[in-house]
């Protein structure tokens, strides 16, 4: 063979992309993906011992190579093998390079050592992650005997040690997991490493291979079949042999599976994770329970059943049906097996789950009153709810209570506050809701409507809580509940994003604000409770990124105005320390021409209260400076007290520090007297502004989007603005205004991968709401203050 000859090249070109996922297409391609790597190595062997004897010595692979698995560019990893004694230390090493350099020569990756049979055991021995792989160990070329020596010894240790490697493999699956995340929420996954990946099937194998357990056949399989096109695919769209599929990739990898869009192929890629996910730990628990039984059994050993009622019972760390039990001739049975193992914090067994699957009877429709009570516990069981749900769903069960879930599952989220797919989301609000029952009249339509809030997010909805509410009307109708009920839930799905919205996004303290949600709520005290516990649950169950103590203290806020709105004397508004008389430091200080700022501290949100000259430009002067001191805004409340500027910001510190108000007055001091010292940090963070010809001759249209949103204030203009995200930005609107001579008399920020949803709240500086023509003028200083960059960052 030609060292000349581009390995990679012909890899990928028998891969090709013609027919690339129709069905059995993968298997054939990988096949003949290996049939052509063994046939290339074994000529570049004869190559290499021409001329020569070589007794005793051996190629062999393992990973992806031995298996048979490995895509267009994936690496080789090889072995040269011997037994010590057949050739000297300098002639193994000549043969080695002999083999390696054509291969490295032809553009292939290649993970290479050259062992004895005695030192592939002390590798395996000391390293579980090789004593895993060498478990693959397979012939390529040269002498078979050596091969099958290593081969049967390694596997002939690995089940006499298996005993003391089976806490070892589990620790290390977790560490793994940990630190690659799961594979079926994760939108760029690691397919090989991450949980749910192609490397838990090597795992399942090395189960196996222990003779600890017998590992999942059938599904499981079709799963990792599936991981593998995407990985062959990934290969092929982007020319390199990597694992992570990152997001610039989505498109082109599902065109080329043949998926009819990127959330079809990170759906499909989700469900094939969470089945091997599921497989894999169900194998390490037979695998523990195998290691258990070896150790304690003396004779013949009974299984200890424990019984939990229902003919169920807990046997070895999982619940299972009793021998004589029919699922067949109680419909209810899957419900109780499921609030049982949810409630003792036990897996229902992979059997137990197929035979509940197959042969369970249907629910009638509309549901029995004890089939409601029974799901209502079954919702209320908190954390132990999570990998019972999973493994029903994945068995086909939840499906046959609800079938709309089938149009959910593994469906990808892309707004990056979320950390699950939507189905996975629903059953964690559930649980995080679990906390808030006490709150609320009806625990059980809060625990209904936070499993169906986001059912609406299916292939084509714009508005996802509109096009989920009839569909939340439809299953709690099929459950039997009174109309009364079904609207309520209806209007629960409906008004979900309802609170955080109006909480973040409008002046939680407008008098039209709390109107608002008195109208979502219909005017009753217990919807605006069930509402506001959703929304908590809801914001929990997304990730931190979603429920701060900031967005808390703005829904404590407002809920704590609609409450008293609707008549609770014992509900007032949140207080406002600035509603009073000023105290005789700050008046003091003003007066002196001496800006004063306090700084109050609740968690992570950092509460400041800037006192100075009342004048155009504060606004933008405080929003540059906090930008050059690195602080993200969330939101900002200016008044006027006694003639003294009083306004309160609300920011958070990426870097953790505490805003430090002297030196933050200081600098409101050095701007007001035209210094812009203090903002030369921020200054040094932008990146250069393209010039107004460069910009129209670019012929892209202005990225930012402004909107007047009627009816939300009586005494203020409100406008939306959604734009790029850059340093500064916020500075440049309050200067823009400013020079219009427009006041802010709020401001409630929010940043999403990189673009802003802002609303200010904008009257004259007499405070008055904007005339018509100030609004046109307002709308467009707004506009051409956030267009014309590309920097990034806020």
């Amino acid at each position: 063979m030609g060292r000349d000859m581009d390995l990679a090249a012909q890899r990928l070109d028998l891969a090709g992309t013609r027919s690339f996922g129709a069905p059995g297409a993968g298997r054939r391609r990988r096949t003949a993906l290996a049939d052509f790597a063994r046939d290339q190595l074994q000529g570049i062997w004869a190559e290499a011992t021409k001329g020569g004897r070589f007794e005793g010595v051996a190629l062999a692979s393992v990973g992806s190579l031995a298996r048979g698995d490995g895509g267009p560019l994936s690496d080789y990893d090889l072995v040269l093998l011997h037994y010590g004694r057949s050739l000297s230390e300098g002639d193994v090493t000549e043969l080695a390079d002999r083999v390696w350099y054509p291969i490295w020569d032809g553009g292939a990756k290649l993970d290479h050592s050259v062992r004895t049979v005695n030192q592939c055991r002390q590798v395996a021995a000391a390293d579980l992650s090789a004593a895993v792989g060498l478990l693959d160990l397979t012939w390529v070329a040269g002498d078979r005997e050596v091969v099958q020596a290593a081969s049967a010894t390694l596997a002939h240790d690995w089940r006499a040690n298996a005993r003391r490697r089976l806490p070892e493999l589990v620790e290390s699956l977790e560490t793994r997991h940990r630190r690659h995340g799961d594979l079926a929420h994760v939108i760029e996954p690691d397919l090989k490493e991450a949980r749910g990946g192609l490397r838990d099937m090597t795992v399942l194998r090395a189960l196996t291979a222990a003779w600890l357990a017998d590992r999942p056949h059938g599904a499981v399989d079709t799963a990792y079949e599936h991981l593998l096109d995407v990985r062959d695919a990934l290969h092929v769209v982007t020319g390199r042999g990597r694992d992570r599929l990152t997001r610039e990739d989505h498109d082109a990898v599902a065109a080329l599976l043949g998926e009819p869009d990127a959330d079809a192929m990170l759906t499909e890629v989700a469900t094939s994770a969470r089945t091997i996910a599921f497989a894999l730990d169900a194998t390490v628990r037979r695998a523990g329970q195998s290691q258990r039984a070896r150790t304690l059994r003396i004779g013949p050993r009974r299984p200890q059943l424990n019984p939990l009622g229902y003919g169920l019972f807990e046997h070895d760390g999982e619940l299972v049906l009793g021998p004589s039990v029919d699922p067949a001739r109680d419909p209810l049975l899957a419900l109780r097996a499921a609030v049982l193992a949810a409630r003792n914090n036990l897996p229902i067994s992979p059997a137990t789950l197929a035979n509940l699957a197959e042969h369970s009877a249907p629910l009638s429709e509309p549901w029995s009153v004890l089939a409601r009570s029974l799901f209502a516990d079954l919702l209320a069981a908190g954390p132990g709810l999570i990998p019972v749900w999973e493994g029903l769903d994945l068995a086909g069960v939840v499906e046959r209570w609800i079938p709309e879930w089938a149009d959910v599952r593994s469906r990808p989220q892309r707004n990056p506050v979320h950390r699950h797919t939507v189905d996975r989301h629903l059953v964690e609000t559930v649980v995080q809701a679990k906390p808030l029952l006490r709150d609320v009249e009806r625990p059980d339509l809060l625990l209904l409507a936070a499993l169906l809030h986001d059912i609406g997010k299916v292939a084509g909805a714009h508005d996802h809580s509109t096009v989920g509410a009839p569909v939340a009307a439809r299953v709690a109708a099929r459950m039997g509940l009174p109309q009364r009920e079904v609207d309520l839930v209806t209007l629960l799905v409906r008004e979900h994003l309802t609170l955080i919205d109006l909480a973040t996004r409008r002046d939680p303290q407008d008098p039209q604000t709390v109107a608002a949600v008195v109208d979502a709520v219909g005017g009753e005290r217990a919807v605006l409770e069930l509402l506001r516990a959703l929304t908590e649950a809801d914001a929990c169950a997304a990730g931190p990124a979603a429920w701060t103590d900031w967005r808390a203290q703005l829904l404590d806020r407002l809920t704590g105005g609609v409450r008293a709105a609707l008549g609770d004397e014992t509900a007032r508004p949140v207080p406002d320390e600035l509603d009073g008389p000023l105290s005789p430091e700050v008046i003091t200080s003003v007066v002196a021409g001496e800006p004063h700022v306090e700084v109050t501290s609740v968690g992570g949100v950092h509460r400041l209260d800037v006192y100075d000259r009342d004048r155009l430009g504060l606004f933008a002067d405080t929003a540059g400076l906090l930008a050059s001191h690195g602080l993200v805004v969330r939101t900002a409340v200016v008044r006027t007290l006694d003639g003294i500027a009083a306004n309160e910001w609300h920011v958070e510190s990426p870097g953790g520090d505490v805003p430090d108000g002297v030196v933050l007055a200081r600098g409101l001091f050095r701007l007001a007297r035209g210094d812009r010292a203090p903002l030369m940090a921020l200054e040094r963070r932008r990146a250069p502004r393209p010039t107004a010809s460069a910009h129209a001759s670019s012929g892209s249209p202005g990225q930012t989007r402004a909107m007047v949103v009627p009816q939300a204030s009586l005494d203020a203009t409100v406008i939306e603005v959604r734009a790029q995200d850059r340093p500064g930005l916020l500075h440049d609107v309050g200067l823009a205004l400013a020079k219009a001579g427009l006041s802010v008399r709020s401001a409630h920020i929010a940043t999403y991968a990189g673009q802003t949803l802002d609303t200010f709240y904008l009257t004259e500086f007499a405070g008055r709401a904007l005339p018509p023509a100030r609004v046109a003028q307002a709308v467009s200083v707004l506009i051409d203050a956030c267009d014309g960059t590309g920097a990034q960052g806020r």
